[in-house]
């Protein structure tokens, strides 16, 4: 256990006062997070524990405390929205609803207090300073720029889609009631303090945001006050309920969440189908007829065995298997997560540099922010649809859309986000794994029959700025 850099509570004993901590001092502590690359900032998130004790003892396991008594910290953590922020931000155009709720804990029950349409600020600062409601301020990196690094950051770290809301709630107020989410959180208290009370999971590693009732989750097993600087971290299915002491005029504080249907049981939801059609191919096994009228069956316990059966022999082929297709899960993860955080609110990305030939030396750029899949050929409606690589890429997605759900103007007709990125024939394969396990590659070296099908290829992924040559 680190014994500089800041103070962490293991949360893993119950008793609300009753945790083993580490004393840390203040100046040994970063002033600001890292942005060398994801691994870096995850660590100066957690700091000062270190990624292999936290996914070792905490992830997924229990809630993690870090309390830090470091002004640069707690300065910074404040830079990242302030209540004072919210004047500016209702003068480019809020609305109730879409970007923040008004609500309030009232008997152990969330009550909504929005108003309808645009959000007025001297309304929201009425319903604050007299309600004593919560403001719930949501996704705002698509606001706030060092949010947009952090959490675009914490998407490449994670393979996943990370999501923030900021909670402001005045003193002596609570916004919502006791609760358990579906998603991994990371508390950022950013002003004044909150008062945290945290309960025994009813369901472990929930798949569903639920409301729990007070007479139900007993006793809380930790119970802490958040100032800023501090860090919380608390697994999905961990029931929590917060408020502002009394005595502390407001608290401000971020969620950042994440890991949301993206469990094993999703991953095979997502591969199963792929692995069945893929197997059925080779195995006459699968090819055969289910009994007569099992579709009108009750009661199906005599095909269960078979069932068993064919489920073993893929089990057996995904032994021997090196490649599992996983198209949706990465094609909704690579469309709706964050663009690259370029330093600026910068348009969108440009090809530039030399521009590739058969001669040139390439490598592959922003290796987190695409992914390659092998689909059944969308462009082709014939009955029978060839396979096709697919590369995705979120170069060109829209921060101010992300985490919103359909909304973007870039949405096809059906609703559907446009996905961006390329189509090749599967013959293409070979050569992009090359390029993507490869530090550099040597263009007239990809794995192509033909000097004109390297130089298509290395064309097509500079004019998506996946490569730059070097």
């Amino acid at each position: 256990m680190p014994k500089k850099e800041g103070k962490h509570a293991d949360m893993g004993k119950d008793g609300p006062a009753q945790c083993k901590r580490a004393k840390v001092e203040a100046g040994c502590s970063p002033s600001v997070m890292s942005f060398e690359n994801p691994d870096s900032l995850f660590e100066s998130l957690i700091s000062p524990i270190k990624q292999e004790v936290f996914f070792r003892e905490y992830w997924e396991q229990k809630p993690l405390l870090v309390q830090r008594n470091n002004p640069l910290l707690a300065a910074y953590y404040q830079s990242l929205f302030q209540l004072s922020d919210l004047k500016e931000l209702c003068g480019r155009g809020l609305y109730y609803g879409r970007d923040l709720n008004i609500c309030r804990c009232v008997n152990g029950k969330k009550k909504v207090l929005n108003k309808e349409g645009k959000v007025n600020y001297m309304q929201l600062k009425k319903d604050f300073d007299q309600k004593k409601a919560t403001i719930q301020f949501h996704q705002p990196q698509r606001f706030k720029e060092e949010l947009w690094k952090i959490q675009e950051k914490l998407e490449c770290y994670f393979g996943s889609l990370v999501g923030s809301n900021v909670y402001m709630t005045p003193q002596g107020s609570q916004g919502l009631p006791p609760h358990y989410d579906d998603v991994e959180v990371f508390i950022l208290q950013l002003e004044g303090e909150k008062h945290w009370r945290l309960y025994k999971p009813t369901v472990h590693l929930a798949r569903e945001y639920n409301v729990e009732s007070e007479d139900r989750i007993g006793n809380p097993t930790h119970e802490f006050i958040l100032k800023p600087g501090d860090l919380l971290y608390f697994p999905r299915g961990t029931i929590h309920q917060a408020d502002t002491p009394p005595g502390i005029s407001y608290s401000t504080h971020v969620t950042i969440s994440t890991y949301q249907n993206n469990s094993w049981g999703d991953f095979l939801l997502d591969a199963i189908p792929a692995l069945v059609f893929d197997t059925a191919k080779e195995d006459v096994a699968l090819r055969t007829s289910i009994p007569r009228k099992l579709l009108m069956q009750v009661d199906v316990a005599d095909s269960t065995k078979k069932l068993s059966s064919l489920l073993r022999r893929l089990a057996d082929r995904l032994e021997n298997t090196r490649e599992l297709r996983s198209s949706d899960m990465k094609k909704d993860f690579i469309m709706n997560r964050l663009p690259p955080c370029l330093g600026c609110d910068s348009d969108t990305l440009t090809p530039g540099g030399k521009f590739p030939r058969i001669d040139s030396k390439i490598r592959l750029q922003f290796r987190d922010h695409a992914v390659i899949t092998v689909e059944p050929d969308q462009e082709n409606s014939d009955e029978i649809r060839r396979e096709m690589v697919y590369v995705y890429h979120s170069l060109k997605n829209k921060r101010e859309t992300h985490m919103m759900g359909t909304e973007d103007d870039t949405a096809n007709e059906e609703g559907t986000p446009q996905t961006h990125g390329l189509r090749f024939p599967l013959s293409y394969l070979d050569a992009l794994k090359q390029i993507w396990c490869s530090s550099s590659v040597n263009v007239k070296e990809l794995n192509l029959a033909s000097d004109e099908e390297k130089e298509n290829l290395a064309l097509s992924l500079w004019t998506e700025c996946l490569i730059e040559v070097i």
